[in-house]
């Protein structure tokens, strides 16, 4: 690996070799990412344009730079990973991964190199247009000629990022339901605490139209989306060594007891996050 800095530039840049490939990390102070690198696993993510906002949270990637398979627990988020990603082991593959509702314990194999996209649930409806009802907690594999992405788009996370930017540009509907857009609006306003009744009220649709609606196209009921929300927002918290209740829990009991059925453990095992197996939490603290 090599470190440095472009010149005349505050551009930091990271060069690596991978699987026959020259890949090529750079960030600058003022481009709202997110870095984290040790000698093993590095890991980044962008915070995408405004125009995208509404249907994108993040585009990130991580590298497993190491001989050895590193262990990580994935938590629910609220969000669609699109992954573009190769190892040593396996050739150039797509995959989308669908909403989650359990933390899941995953291993991802040494010299595994992987981007991504992070989608809202409004980015799968409109930008990818499926249904992700089916793989609730599960994923699936996509043609590996997926938006035109192939194995050479994996050398330079820059221009992965704008390649992914203009496709997604190219795809933004004329018009989306407006219902839908303030639906989301204020679940992620409000850390998912807003009751389904308040929102069907606000936004002037019924809550039996909703849950049908997160049911057919998501794979669960709003109620269990907004769960998930309130836990990652107090995700936040704890990267913060806050470990109480600030978010709209019964008590510290059902706080524990939230955060554990999400994380598999209770906030004060999740913070110590040995190894940094908990990744969505070791880049909360990097904020």
């Amino acid at each position: 690996m090599l470190y440095f800095s472009e010149a005349q530039t505050s551009t930091f840049c990271y060069k690596f070799g991978f699987v026959g490939i020259k890949l090529k990390i750079c960030t600058t102070p003022d481009n709202q990412s997110n870095m984290n690198m040790n000698n093993d696993f590095y890991h980044k993510f962008v915070l995408p344009d405004k125009s995208i906002a509404d249907f994108v949270e993040n585009i990130g990637m991580f590298y497993n730079q190491s001989d050895k398979a590193k262990e990580v627990v994935l938590m629910p988020d609220g969000r669609v990973d699109l992954f573009f990603m190769q190892s040593e082991l396996a050739p150039f593959q797509i995959i989308l991964i669908g909403l989650e509702t359990i933390p899941e314990e995953r291993t991802i194999p040494p010299h595994t190199l992987a981007f991504k996209i992070s989608f809202k649930p409004l980015g799968v409806e409109y930008i990818l247009q499926t249904s992700i009802a089916d793989f609730l907690n599960s994923a699936k594999n996509l043609p590996q000629d997926f938006w035109d992405f192939n194995a050479a788009d994996l050398k330079d996370f820059d221009t992965f990022h704008k390649k992914v930017l203009q496709k997604i540009t190219a795809l933004l509907p004329d018009k989306i339901d407006e219902r839908k857009r303030r639906l989301f609006e204020l679940i992620y306003a409000s850390n998912g605490e807003m009751k389904v009744k308040d929102l069907s009220n606000k936004i002037a649709w019924s809550s039996r139209e909703i849950n049908r609606y997160f049911n057919k196209q998501f794979g669960l009921s709003l109620n269990a989306f907004c769960k998930i929300l309130r836990f990652k927002a107090s995700l936040q918290h704890i990267a913060q060594g806050r470990l109480f209740p600030e978010l709209n829990f019964t008590d510290q009991t059902h706080f524990i007891k939230e955060i554990k059925k999400f994380s598999g453990v209770v906030p004060s095992e999740l913070l110590k996050n040995k190894d940094d197996r908990f990744i969505l939490l070791s880049v909360l603290k990097q904020q």
